[in-house]
């Protein structure tokens, strides 16, 4: 093989690739022997018919298929000989090619601008700590007191009152008639709560144990009997227990039960659980901070057709008329983002970051745990969707450069009380919304791009494509 690059012009380069007939003949002759074995040809043992034969039969299609496998083989061979990485796909045209002759071919292609991510180590950034008081702690453990009341069973002559704990068995019939489903026993309500049927808890206001009370209540749209939606029903409620509320002793047994060894253990991870619940919104605000620096890092040059993809990106569910009048702002928008894409993707590159099957697999099931009761359905959606988990795979990949950016960036540590978090956290969302508020009054001079979190700030990581992928893209002149 044998290549020269000619017609260079700043990032955009022809590559002139030559392979002499010998070659080619060397590839067809194995793929005949490939198939070879696998024909069978009425007349002919298998392995044994002639070569002339198969190439009347298969010829088109083998020639297809070679020069299909020479030419990935060969494009990214000499591509990545002369050290080009493409930003995009690189396009083929066919000069001279065909069955017993040499192959000659260029390979159009822009490649990426050299990168320098030395002067990310200068990168300045808030880090945050938040000191959590005890006080705070406490308080938060007396919401969790609050919210696990236990009862006391009451004496036989108590009236049942909003809080208190009633335990009975029900018979419901709806036009005096039974129907599946319409017996209960041991029911519990906290009456006030109105969690069973609506309006069913005032009506045990006042009963005491023993009593019989008849109370009526529609049934729900989502009553299993689809017959008796919306139709009233009569319950027989016979009271077992009433059970008064009392007040929750905040000690080592209570924090034993919410699955901690002792309440300073409980102490110590609920001060933990506060502080992560700010911490990870405050390294939202760092990452910012980092990705608002990287977009000042000077890039000679940055492809044309990378910033017509991005444009084409930002510029979705807009009319043509739209798209017009924010060209301008639409191609700032999109050069930020992509040099912000390039600088990380190099930063990667050249500290060997990679994102395992396991930590792909980790960040699904983080995914899954976000919406309960629905995992199944996330689920099949990422493995329905390559797409989907390609893209949760550039979000590890990207949260995996920031972290090491930010051991190698010089960080400006802070700690912070609770009170300051909420406060600079508070700052940042007003400073978002009067953002959006400008685009939403002036959306011809404006493009609603919000960089308050990096997810919203995404930036388009770039990656090199390997030149002859589809048949499709080669031209035939």
């Amino acid at each position: 093989m044998k290549v020269t690059v000619e017609n260079k012009k700043g990032l955009n380069k022809d590559l002139k690739v030559f392979i002499d007939k010998k070659t080619m003949n060397t590839y067809m002759d194995k793929k005949y022997e490939e198939i070879k074995g696998t024909v069978n040809l009425k007349g002919f043992r298998p392995g044994k018919v002639p070569r002339e034969i198969l190439k009347r039969q298969f010829g088109k299609a083998v020639f297809k298929d070679v020069l299909d496998k020479v030419l990935k083989d060969t494009s990214t061979k000499a591509l990545e000989e002369n050290k080009i990485k493409p930003a995009g796909q690189p396009k083929l045209d066919l000069k001279t090619y065909g069955e017993d002759k040499d192959l000659e071919y260029i390979i159009s292609v822009t490649e990426l601008p050299k990168i320098e991510v030395k002067s990310i180590e200068n990168i300045k950034f808030d880090d945050y700590s938040v000191k959590i008081d005890d006080s705070e702690t406490d308080k938060r453990i007396k919401e969790i007191a609050k919210n696990q009341p236990s009862f006391k069973e009451a004496t036989p002559d108590t009236k049942a009152k909003e809080g208190d704990l009633v335990i009975f068995d029900y018979t419901a019939t709806v036009d005096e008639k039974t129907f599946k489903g319409n017996e209960g026993k041991n029911t519990q309500l906290t009456l006030g709560k109105d969690l069973f049927l609506k309006g069913f808890d005032k009506q045990l206001l006042g009963v005491k144990k023993g009593d019989e009370k008849i109370v009526e209540a529609i049934l729900p749209e989502n009553f299993t009997e689809k017959d008796l939606v919306n139709k009233k029903a009569k319950f027989n409620c016979k009271i077992s227990i009433i059970k008064n509320p009392e007040e929750v002793k905040i000690n080592d047994e209570f924090a034993k039960n919410l699955g901690a060894k002792d309440l300073k253990d409980l102490k110590s991870l609920i001060s933990k659980q506060i502080n992560d619940e700010y911490k990870n919104s405050l390294d939202s605000l760092s990452k910012n901070q980092i990705l608002k620096e990287i977009e000042k890092f000077k890039i000679s040059e940055i492809p044309e057709n990378l910033i017509e993809e991005e444009i084409k990106i930002l510029s979705q569910n807009k009319s043509d008329e739209d798209v017009k009048k924010s060209r301008k702002d639409f191609e700032e928008v999109a050069k930020k983002r992509i040099r912000v894409g390039l600088v990380l993707n190099e930063f990667g590159e050249q500290n060997q970051i990679k994102v395992t099957e396991q930590e792909l697999q980790a960040e699904v099931q983080k995914q899954i745990r976000m919406m309960p009761g629905q995992e199944k359905m996330v689920m099949d959606f990422y493995q329905k969707n390559p797409s989907a988990l390609s893209s949760l795979r550039g979000t590890v990949y990207e949260d995996k450069i920031l972290k090491l950016i930010k051991e190698k960036a010089k960080p400006n540590k802070k700690e912070i009380s609770k009170d300051e978090a909420e406060k600079i956290l508070k700052q940042s969302q007003n400073q978002e919304h009067s953002h959006d508020h400008k685009n939403e009054k002036k959306p011809e001079k404006k493009v609603e791009v919000k960089k308050s979190s990096v997810k919203k700030a995404k930036p388009k990581l770039i990656k090199t494509k390997s030149p002859a992928k589809k048949s499709k893209k080669v031209s035939k002149k």
